[in-house]
């Protein structure tokens, strides 16, 4: 069933969009991994997961969710994680470190809710938990052109829809303590390596690239 609902979704993402995605290919294909990306709608949430097979991918997803009867098929066979958000959710934590130890892609959208528009929203520090508990490398993935898939779906057009990849990095403070304004700083740089990858348009509150510190984020190179 799993690869069932995938090869479904290949097939009609490639009938609803045009996908522009050259750099799918320099998401590695092995070991534990933090997929970071901004958040537009529901489209690119199904179109990134079944694209990145034959990976293993799941991911936090608002716990309510699950009151969808569709929702709740799809993303238990995908093996997603319900995270309860605006609190500590120490269950949807853990359970996201144990797809981490398997092996698992986990995506996760820092800015934990849609922004509808394209436009990046402030990041919040829950990554950061978890990069900093796994010490599994990070990778951002920002795509655009998402926002316009239901207009476009409802008009018989195909959406446009753009993907680009980034470097993978680690998050390492070198022992000190972590407060949570460097939780904050550290999310914003994290924020900041998904908006060099975006049209100056879409980057919203993290248009000005020269406020990335990259204090704490240390590039991972291939070996």
């Amino acid at each position: 069933m799993y690869w069932l609902i995938n090869f479904i979704i290949r097939v009609y993402t490639r009938i609803t969009c045009r996908i522009d995605a050259p750099d799918l290919k320099k998401v590695p294909w092995q070991g534990p991994l933090i997929a970071i990306s901004n958040h537009t709608g529901q489209i690119e949430v199904p179109l990134i997961f079944a694209h990145l097979q034959p990976r293993r991918v799941t991911g936090w997803a608002k716990i309510e969710s699950w009151d969808n009867k569709f929702l709740n098929w799809v993303f238990t066979v995908w093996g997603m994680i319900p995270v309860r958000r605006g609190e500590a959710d120490m269950h949807a934590l853990k359970a996201a470190i144990r797809a981490l130890e398997n092996g698992y892609i986990l995506g996760v959208a820092p800015e934990g809710t849609r922004n509808y528009n394209g436009i990046l929203k402030r990041g919040l520090p829950g990554a950061v938990t978890l990069a900093l508990h796994t010490g599994a490398p990070v990778i951002p993935i920002a795509h655009w052109g998402g926002e316009n898939f239901m207009k476009n779906l409802k008009r018989f057009k195909r959406t446009d829809f753009h993907i680009r990849v980034g470097k993978p990095f680690r998050v390492e403070t070198g022992g000190i303590k972590v407060t949570g304004e460097i939780r904050q700083q550290i999310v914003d740089d994290m924020m900041y390596e998904l908006a060099k990858l975006l049209p100056e348009e879409y980057r919203g509150v993290y248009s000005d690239l020269d406020k990335a510190t990259g204090k704490y984020i240390v590039e991972v190179f291939d070996s």
